[in-house]
């Protein structure tokens, strides 16, 4: 079956809804962890779903240079492939595509560009795009679209914008697998009316549920949180809603009060395999020599496996020596840290209070380093 979104409360703008999927019905707001190869670094499915994690995330761009869309498929799909037993999105490569081609590489049919591995020519269309994840098979499949550059000239991101939304409609017309949703990608920079038109257009191809793009691409937090504002007024009340690559403990926070229902980032697992943990009192790095004989763990009252069974001085001890396990138990408590605070923000939108667990949590959340 598809996916299906329903909105149980309303705190003001932040929503308290559940989706409903193939593997299960999920609590939102959700934070999902990306699993960019068909696995969230170093860490096992088992992991995930002590971690409470839901919906992951895998990438389309590079799982069709590896192993291949039809390898994949021949495996019965991603779920089974890498043994993940619960709702898979997959990304529609846009992303990655963009970062790699140059804008004379864009055209209306698709985009050139070279592979980051060997360095071949390839083309991407939003044709292939849709193919590639029918047969991924995910639970979530997501539009192709350009990921907008920040800053970029109101006359760019305008042309940018309503190609995108050409796109999304030749994607939508070739999406050809009935058990699996179609996101549509809002665009237009950082440009109001551009946000407002690519909303309207995009709704009115009719999704299963819609995307806000090209945020946390350079830009400041003031006009990340605009660009949000400007699109999800005119997104429908009864679909979900995704703030694509944000992963910030306190932007969550604004997404929620914006009215979004599902983020992604890779941060929680790339900061974690540079040594660095969340914590209530802000990020810290642990390979500073304060740790060296700290033994204590990350957070007291953290529940993930690394906080109840090791501390940060074995823990910088295994950075520090480039031992695998030490990104791996960062990873864990990092993901555990932004799912956990996803279950608080559900519980203030439920009890009424979340704009007071907002302005603790922001009053708390320092950097210690």
């Amino acid at each position: 079956m598809k996916i299906k979104y329903e909105l149980i409360k309303n705190y003001k703008k932040a929503r308290l809804g559940k989706l409903k999927t193939n593997y299960g019905t999920f609590d939102t707001p959700m934070f999902m962890p990306v699993g960019t190869l068909a696995n969230v670094k170093t860490l096992t499915p088992e992991e995930l779903y002590d971690m409470h994690s839901a919906v992951i995330l895998a990438n389309t761009y590079h799982l069709w240079l590896r192993p291949g869309e039809d390898i994949v498929d021949k495996a019965g799909g991603l779920h089974k492939f890498m043994n993940y037993n619960g709702p898979i999105l997959t990304d529609s490569g846009g992303f990655q595509v963009f970062s790699l081609a140059k804008k004379k590489d864009i055209s209306e049919e698709g985009v050139v560009f070279k592979s980051h591995i060997d360095g071949k020519k390839l083309f991407l269309t939003p044709e292939l795009s849709i193919q590639i994840q029918n047969k991924l098979d995910s639970d979530i499949a997501m539009s192709f679209d350009e990921c907008i550059p920040y800053p970029a000239s109101y006359e760019y991101a305008k042309a940018s914008t309503e190609r995108t939304i050409r796109w999304a409609k030749r994607g939508k017309d070739v999406h050809s697998n009935n058990n699996q949703s179609l996101f549509g990608i809002v665009q237009g920079g950082e440009y109001q009316d551009l946000r407002e038109y690519s909303a309207k257009e995009t709704v009115k191809l009719n999704f299963d549920g819609y995307s806000i793009g090209g945020t946390s691409v350079g830009e400041d937090k003031v006009t990340m949180y605009n660009m949000i504002d400007y699109a999800i007024k005119y997104l429908p009340i009864d679909k979900p809603r995704y703030l694509m690559g944000v992963g910030e403990p306190i932007d969550l926070l604004e997404g929620v009060e914006r009215g979004v229902d599902m983020f992604d980032c890779v941060l929680p697992t790339r900061l974690a395999r540079h040594g660095n943990a969340f914590t209530r009192n802000g990020r810290i790095n642990l390979k500073n020599l304060k740790y060296k004989e700290d033994f204590t763990p990350i957070e007291d009252n953290c529940d993930c496996y690394t906080c109840k069974n090791y501390t940060k001085a074995y823990i910088r001890h295994l950075i520090t020596c480039d031992e695998m396990l030490g990104g791996r138990l960062l990873s864990i408590h990092n993901i555990r840290f932004l799912i956990k605070e996803m279950e608080e923000i559900r519980e203030s939108i439920k009890n009424d209070n979340f704009d007071k667990y907002k302005e603790e949590f922001i009053r708390q959340y320092k950097n210690s380093d």
